[in-house]
């Protein structure tokens, strides 16, 4: 028989649950920078164990001495990347305008004017479209400074994450052993060798996983740079840079990097002749980036991915597909770590399974 009291008590629980949910989720928020320093410490460490145990193995270092010889690549990868971008960014700023509102506004406005002289010498009457418009008044470019501002604000507290990040790096690195001994401690005895065979699997080809991400990154910019040079644009490192960076964001973001690119050879050419100058050497970009997505989709990201995290170029190209539709631009970029460490759960939990066992057979 429910009582008063039974019912009094459940909405205790209820309200209880509610509000310890509530805390938990503003603690979450509020310390979100750390779980931040936390997951890229994680990726590092997942990036570096594949190096730690080259220098184990191979070079006969002690374990602390291979840890800080790792954590010493990232830090001369990190300070190489500053030393070559910062000057460029510092001497090239002022030609890109990035601070200038009101001249970012005349060079499109510039732009337009000259779009609509060749469309007119073409017979398309679209300058009165365009007027009607009224396009440029409706574009507000005081939103860039504030923008920028809000970079260099990230960029000055960059030092601290990045202290953060190599400390926790090198602590997950140095003592993984004792991280697992722990994690055992709080294993149920039952299904400890299912969970030990699951982390070291994951470990092993998600590591594999990130390292294929930074090589196909690599591999992008080198070609953006050489489509870049092929035709002079100006700061094409930095163009390269983000254009490849962009990429991580399976199909969506080498879309934004084209028209990216498009945009800033267009601005990299303002004074020359619109038809003669502008137009084609743009076209010529994006065809030229056109076709380092086809070497990318093709030939580069479905074998090192593939082989990264033993699934078929087809099985990935669904999988990122299904999560794009699900969860958006997010999903895309987490699509292949969480559907790895899915297959390797199903494969030790439910190995009878025929679907299970058709997916993992390569793992």
């Amino acid at each position: 028989m429910i009582t008063s009291k039974i019912i009094g008590n459940g909405i205790l629980r209820a309200i209880g649950f509610i509000v310890l949910t509530t805390i938990s989720i503003s603690f979450i928020y509020l310390i979100q920078s750390v779980i931040i320093y936390l997951v890229v410490a994680l990726i590092l460490t997942l990036i570096g164990n594949p190096i730690l145990d080259f220098f184990k193995r191979r070079l006969k270092f002690k374990h602390t001495l291979a840890t800080i010889a790792t954590l010493s690549i990232f830090i001369l990868f990190i300070a190489g990347f500053v030393l070559m971008f910062i000057p460029l960014i510092s001497a090239q700023g002022q030609n890109l305008s990035l601070l200038k509102s009101a001249e970012i506004e005349e060079n499109i406005t510039e732009l337009s004017d000259q779009a609509i002289t060749f469309l007119e010498s073409h017979n398309i009457d679209s300058e009165e479209m365009l007027k009607e418009a009224n396009v440029t008044s409706k574009l507000n470019f005081n939103f860039i400074p504030n923008f920028l501002n809000s970079v260099l604000g990230t960029i000055g507290s960059f030092g601290m994450g990045l202290a953060s990040v190599l400390f926790i790096t090198f602590f997950f690195l140095k003592d993984r052993l004792l991280f697992i001994v722990g994690a055992k401690k709080l294993i149920p005895d039952t299904h400890e060798e299912q969970i030990l065979n699951s982390v070291h699997k994951i470990n092993y080809l998600l590591s594999r996983y990130f390292i294929g991400l930074l090589l196909q990154l690599f591999i992008v910019f080198i070609l953006y740079v050489i489509v870049l040079s092929i035709f002079g644009i100006p700061n094409l490192l930095i163009i390269a840079f983000l254009c490849a960076v962009l990429n991580i964001v399976p199909y969506i973001g080498p879309l934004i990097a084209s028209i990216l690119a498009a945009i800033l050879t267009m601005l990299s050419n303002l004074g020359s002749d619109f038809q003669t100058v502008i137009l084609p050497t743009t076209i010529y970009v994006l065809i030229g980036f056109w076709i380092v997505q086809v070497i990318d989709n093709n030939l580069s990201q479905p074998l090192i991915f593939s082989k990264s995290v033993s699934s078929h170029p087809l099985e990935i190209f669904l999988v990122i597909l299904i999560a794009g539709f699900l969860s958006g631009i997010l999903g895309m970029i987490i699509a292949v770590p969480l559907y790895t460490i899915m297959k390797v759960i199903g494969k030790e939990f439910f190995p009878e399974n025929k679907v299970i066992q058709l997916l993992t057979k390569n793992i």
